[in-house]
């Protein structure tokens, strides 16, 4: 990291970030560029869960190559200035990469959807079977991650 100023080295903090943000950005191999897809997620144990489709573009280029990297963003605010070159962003973030793992399984999906719910306000949740044989979750397994931070944060 360049600025090491910026940098968030409390873990409290990264876990506020992970564990109250609602949108992913997913960034997945593909040639000649890389494929890139915001999607809501729930985060626990390291990991982040998504919910998908059974078929499409980005489960296929994952099926593909399973290593992705992400990005979350917290609280951002385009902060303007008098002049133009005077403007800045106060915001939270975490970058980070990880392997997707596929959930077909009707308990981890149910498990998967409980933690992405969660997230999102809902922690009573119940499943119709019929739901749960149309979608997949995908669990990204975090490998390495930096967070970083600009703006007054006190």
């Amino acid at each position: 990291m360049r600025r090491k100023e910026r940098e968030i080295k409390d873990a409290v903090i990264v876990h506020q970030i992970l564990s109250q943000s609602s949108v992913c950005r997913l960034a997945i191999h593909d040639e000649p560029y890389p494929y890139i897809v915001p999607l809501n997620y729930g985060y626990k144990e390291n990991a982040l869960y998504f919910h998908c489709a059974l078929a499409g573009r980005k489960l296929e280029l994952i099926k593909q190559n399973n290593k992705v990297g992400f990005e979350i963003e917290f609280d951002s605010e385009v902060i303007k200035g008098a002049e133009s070159c005077q403007w800045t962003t106060h915001y939270r973030s975490v970058i980070g990469t990880g392997e997707i793992e596929l959930i077909t399984d009707t308990d981890g999906k149910s498990h998967g959807l409980d933690v992405i719910m969660q997230q999102h306000g809902k922690k009573d949740n119940t499943y119709e079977p019929k739901v749960l044989e149309k979608a997949l979750v995908l669990k990204l397994k975090i490998v390495s991650f930096t967070a970083k931070q600009a703006g007054d944060w006190t």
